[in-house]
């Protein structure tokens, strides 16, 4: 049966994209991207150049909602301990006491992960994919929600440490925001006249509220037929020429979720194929790999699956 009485799911989500949209102008796509992301329970990756409000998306976003928010500017020092956290010797008792690193808290602001040593960088997979991380043989569970929004600069590669294959597979999404239109650049100087608005924005989501959202992603109901459609999707990624490596099951799970997730956004019952379609790329692309000579004939990853969701026949 569809899921009923998914109405609320959607206020909340109107609530907080209002209050992020006080503060990112012409950037409305990208909040829904990030949203569906947080709601279907994923971790997203924001992808773009300098200057175009990837860090202010994620502390806005943070700031919307009434849970704990902590920031790590990777850097190529940076250790995993930095992350975790570090057991610390009291010589009062004489025990080591474990000091909780910034990953315990509900969102995680990752800005510029790319900058950081695959060894740091790796610090964050077990976190990502279990909700718990593993110090001195003892498993520490995070809190739920937990949230990872990380950033990179696309562009400039020097002091930078490409993220490996598992890493990238571990991002329910990969958004870009894009530069906005004159209009909204022209709306952004004069916001920013006297201050960021930024310092304005106030929690409208409680806790409650926020793991609402990501629970009533359970009763929206998706048909075996469009489950069929996804596996397909996916499946067609493996088998394209120039493709090194093709998208894995967990790419078939973060597209259900996230399709999920935005049907909800949108107030309907049933996930139809129009939000499969529209997050296909930011779902798949990332996690595909291309071979060089495809790259060097100027093959995109997006171009892939844009092509493969062109020519994959809709359930009907």
């Amino acid at each position: 049966m569809p899921g009923t009485g998914l109405s609320s799911g959607r206020t909340i989500y109107r609530k907080i994209a209002d209050n992020i949209e006080k503060v990112m102008r012409g950037q409305s796509g990208a909040i829904r991207l990030a949203l569906a992301g947080f709601a279907g329970g994923g971790h997203i990756l924001l992808e773009d150049c300098p200057g175009t409000g990837k860090t202010t998306l994620a502390k806005t976003l943070a700031r919307s909602m009434d849970i704990t928010f902590k920031r790590i500017q990777f850097t190529p020092d940076l250790l995993p301990s930095d992350i975790t956290g570090v057991s610390i010797f009291d010589p009062k008792e004489q025990v080591f006491r474990f000091h909780q690193g910034p990953i315990f808290t509900n969102i995680l602001l990752v800005d510029e992960i790319n900058r950081a040593s695959p060894r740091t960088q790796s610090a964050l997979l077990e976190a990502m994919a279990e909700r718990q991380v593993s110090i001195d043989g003892q498993l520490h569970p995070l809190e739920n929600p937990f949230f990872v929004i990380a950033t990179q600069n696309p562009v400039e590669s020097h002091g930078t440490y490409p993220l490996p294959e598992g890493q990238m597979d571990r991002f329910a999404l990969q958004s870009r925001l894009g530069y906005v239109s004159t209009q909204e650049e022209v709306a952004i100087l004069t916001a920013q006249s006297h201050g960021h608005p930024i310092e304005a924005i106030r929690p409208c989501a409680t806790r409650q509220e926020v793991l609402s959202l990501r629970q009533q992603i359970d009763d929206v109901y998706i048909s075996e037929e469009l489950k069929h459609y996804i596996v397909t999707l996916v499946k067609a990624t493996r088998a394209v020429p120039g493709v090194r490596l093709g998208a894995s099951p967990r790419a078939s799970l973060a597209l259900m979720k996230t399709a999920k997730a935005l049907c909800l956004i949108d107030g309907a019952d049933f996930v139809t194929p129009d939000h499969i379609q529209e997050l296909a790329v930011a779902v798949i692309a990332h996690r595909l790999a291309l071979d060089p000579q495809a790259r060097f004939a100027g093959r995109t990853a997006r171009q892939v699956v844009e092509e493969i969701v062109h020519g994959t026949p809709v359930p009907t």
